[in-house]
């Protein structure tokens, strides 16, 4: 058995991760697993939940989501795994994993003003974005550290639609 794929989409709030792994995940053939909804299935069972910054079930799904990442490679299945982890977050979950995977990474990037519409947009009409904290998220102090590791890296623009295309996108992360 060769060695399945990891294909990582990763950015900033409010540009288009999820949306694009669900797709590329039905385009390459295999399942897409998101952060957030990891927490938003813990919040739905947690009554009365508040989110904040490093809140535990920000901590719990941390280390769920790696867990999920490690047993799917462990059993050889490609997957698209998405979340807005920056640099050092990614780094640390998927370093013990790299041996697994054959890695692929692809950065969602818009401008910060489109961001944050989406992620307003997506607060109102998204109920169970409630389990989300993302007044954080849009700092100009802090600014978003992207993903930067060993392996074949892709930038999307998801301004309107993908540049590059989905089509582009999947041959990239089927590319042995």
């Amino acid at each position: 058995m060769s060695r399945p794929t990891l294909v990582i989409v990763s950015g900033p709030a409010g540009s288009g991760k999820t949306t694009l792994a669900h797709r590329l995940a039905s385009k390459i053939g295999c399942p897409a697993l998101c952060r957030d909804e990891i927490k938003e299935g813990m919040a739905s069972t947690t009554p009365g939940f508040i989110p904040g910054p490093s809140d535990p079930l920000t901590i719990r799904t941390y280390d769920l989501f790696f867990a999920a990442i490690r047993l799917f490679l462990a059993y050889g299945v490609t997957h698209v795994a998405e979340a807005a982890f920056q640099h050092a977050n990614w780094t640390r979950g998927l370093e013990p994993l790299l041996p697994l995977a054959t890695l692929r990474i692809v950065r969602c990037q818009v401008t910060p003003a489109i961001a944050r519409a989406r992620a307003e947009q997506r607060g109102r009409e998204q109920p169970s974005r409630a389990a989300h904290d993302d007044s954080g998220h849009f700092s100009i102090a802090q600014p978003f550290d992207p993903i930067r590791l060993e392996a074949p890296t892709l930038d999307v623009d998801t301004t309107k639609g993908y540049r590059p295309g989905l089509d582009a996108i999947a041959a990239f992360a089927r590319t042995p």
